[in-house]
């Protein structure tokens, strides 16, 4: 399924509002930024009970129920988990995983509202949610027909509606802390690997962790349930931060001139997560036209090649990291300021070659 335009979490209840309530609604996207939950919290705003039903554990009959013998004629009789006589908000999550046998048996649910003689109370809502195939998920294609009993919501992570939400619900401070300071590692794309992947689910799985072993919590200890549950670069960006809130050591030490780079090999990760945020605070503080350059910028320019300068006698690598361009190719910092840190030092820019 194509998403033309997607929303936020903080949008997903007023879309809602105003389109479950009247027509059946089928939430699309990636694993683990809180589709479920979501759901469930909308049922609860408008006083209805959520009943959940998992597409991958049902079978046709699961739905239809089984047959009786009432005056000679037999007669379906739909499972108690569905018939009831209050509304209430059926919740099927993972619908595009279930086989087309259970999709079918949906048919009238979704569009007639009933099952043999069994019709939803009035007031009742019809969710649906799923992955997407390009999410590597168990997802199989929906036919047309389904398709077209549904109105189609694709729902996107935000840092900043994640961020809102942790804060009242209990979210560990570092987790909170760190992704204040990097929103772009809350979700990342699912590998093609059988590996963990950064999603809003697994930073609560790890909060969950950290309260869980509290103050005692040792560093062999965090590494393991950070590479357990977040993609792996995430989890040594992460490990670098916690070293950094337990030593008080950040980047406005290394800046003032007050500490040196972290060089032990024991050290690496810490010294990977200073570097991304030296590099943003280039990013944040260099002008794109040397034009612009105040007397202030001119001693963080400066300042800033001697670090890279102390930074590549620990690690070329972690100092090409610095000045590498993004994902797409494109440069992150200022061309002048490239020039400047080609110029003086040309060993990091043939390790790029």
């Amino acid at each position: 399924m194509h998403a033309a335009v997607t929303v936020t979490p903080a949008r997903l209840p007023e879309l809602l509002l105003g389109l479950a309530t009247v027509r059946p609604v089928f939430i699309w996207g990636a694993p683990g930024i809180g589709k479920s939950s979501l759901v469930r919290e909308f049922a609860e705003s408008l006083g209805l009970e959520c009943v959940s039903l998992l597409g991958t554990q049902l079978a046709p009959e699961d739905l239809i129920g089984v047959p009786q013998i009432r005056d000679g004629r037999s007669v379906f009789c739909p499972p108690e988990a569905i018939a009831r006589d209050e509304p209430y908000c059926l919740f099927l999550d993972e619908l595009n995983a279930a086989t087309p046998d259970v999709q079918k048996a949906f048919y009238s649910l979704i569009l007639d509202r009933r099952i043999g003689t069994y019709e939803l109370p009035a007031g009742s809502i019809v969710i649906g949610a799923g992955n997407r195939a390009t999410d590597n998920a168990l997802a199989r294609p929906i036919a047309s027909a389904l398709v077209n009993r549904l109105a189609h919501v694709h729902l996107e992570a935000s840092p900043k509606d994640w961020l809102v939400w942790a804060a009242g619900n209990g979210i560990h401070p570092w987790v909170l802390d760190h992704l204040t300071d990097r929103p772009d590692h809350l979700w990342s794309k699912p590998p093609k690997t059988e590996e963990p992947f950064s999603t809003p689910r697994s930073w609560h799985m790890l909060s969950d962790a950290l309260h869980s072993f509290g103050p005692a919590l040792d560093e062999a200890t965090l590494g393991v349930i950070a590479h357990g549950t977040l993609t792996p670069a995430h989890a040594v960006a992460f490990r670098g931060y916690v070293k950094i809130v337990r030593s008080r050591f950040g980047i406005e030490a290394v800046l003032k001139g007050d500490a040196r780079w972290p060089h032990r090999p024991e050290d690496r990760d810490l010294l990977y997560y200073l570097a991304e945020s030296f590099r943003g605070r280039l990013v944040k503080e260099l002008p794109v036209s040397k034009d612009h350059l105040s007397a202030a910028g001119q001693q963080t320019a400066f300042r800033a090649k001697s670090l890279l300068v102390q930074l590549a006698e620990i690690s070329v690598e972690v100092a090409q990291s610095v000045i590498s361009p993004d994902a797409d190719g494109n440069p992150v910092l200022p061309a002048w300021f490239l020039v400047e840190a080609a110029r003086d030092m040309p060993r990091l820019v043939e390790a790029r070659r």
